[in-house]
């Protein structure tokens, strides 16, 4: 990749994620390392166990599938030795093929976000991942720091735009000036930040249990991560439905799901390549891949 002063390149990180979709299918695994899966691995819950957990995990999973989402807060509960541990994540997922998805969830306005963005976006930098998520709750125009950064390095953005948790409904279902949702308004901006570009660079997470309603995601041309596979409700068959003509950008995701396999290296890799089938044959190619089309 380039250097962050230089420009945008030509093969960014939507491009990079639509030929790994059309190599690996179109899933992304969680690696949540949270203490009740500790324990269903037998593991303790401490940096010791995490490092087991996490680095078997990506050990079975990053050589199969696209995308691997690291949980940030599952490591910094550890403290600095967590931070460490997701380090070696990030570069093992990375030297098995996958690309890396930190979900982080960052958000806030100037130099802070400014930071933010250096420390995950920016070549060379100890946590830097292939794409990180955002939270645009500060305004989607505070989050410019990471939108830029990202295209100088060739890396992705994820932004939140409507999530499957109870609470997100009094923000997101909320009716703006111009008479869109918060919601529609975050699917708009990033379908405008990625005019333009095939697939584009920037993403919305959409829940796959959220109430979808009358968003309109066919536009975003780029890709839309779906969350809640498995041991949040959703199912991967429902997602035709549920997404319609916008499903050829989705990524699912599944976490738990999945990591009830292991510890068995082999257990995890088989039913990743398993689920993976699952959703390569019902969500179809990406925006984009094998010469593209035009977004619904």
């Amino acid at each position: 990749m380039p250097n962050n002063n230089a420009e945008p390149v030509e093969c960014g990180f939507g491009a990079r994620l639509s030929a790994a979709v059309a190599a690996r299918g179109p899933l992304c695994a969680g690696i949540d390392p949270h203490p009740a899966l500790l324990r269903e691995w037998g593991l303790s819950d401490d940096v010791v166990g995490l490092e087991r957990f996490a680095l078997g995990a990506v050990e079975a999973l990053a050589p199969e599938l696209a995308l691997i989402k690291p949980q940030s807060a599952f490591f910094e509960r550890h403290g600095a030795r967590g931070i460490a541990v997701l380090e070696r994540v990030l570069l093992a997922a990375r030297d098995a093929g996958a690309l890396v998805l930190l979900d982080v969830k960052r958000g806030d306005i100037g130099t802070t976000m400014a930071a933010y963005a250096a420390a995950y976006l920016s070549d060379g930098a100890p946590l830097a991942a292939d794409a990180i998520t955002v939270s645009p709750y500060l305004g989607i125009g505070a989050l410019d720091p990471a939108f830029e950064l990202a295209g100088r390095t060739g890396r992705g953005v994820f932004v939140l735009a409507l999530t499957s948790n109870p609470e997100g409904g009094d923000v997101q279902a909320a009716v703006t000036r111009t008479g869109a949702t918060v919601a529609q308004s975050v699917v708009d901006a990033v379908a405008a930040r990625n005019a333009g570009r095939r697939p584009g660079d920037v993403g919305v997470v959409v829940g796959a249990t959220a109430p979808l309603g009358a968003l309109r995601l066919n536009a975003v041309n780029g890709p839309i991560l779906a969350p809640g596979i498995g041991a949040q409700g959703a199912c991967m068959a429902d997602l035709p439905e549920i997404f319609g003509v916008a499903i050829r950008h989705v990524v699912a995701t599944t976490s738990r799901d999945l990591l009830r396999y292991g510890p068995q290296s082999a257990s995890l890799r088989h039913a990743a390549r398993r689920i993976a089938d699952q959703a390569s044959s019902l969500l179809g190619p990406m925006a984009g891949q094998r010469g593209g089309g035009t977004p619904g």
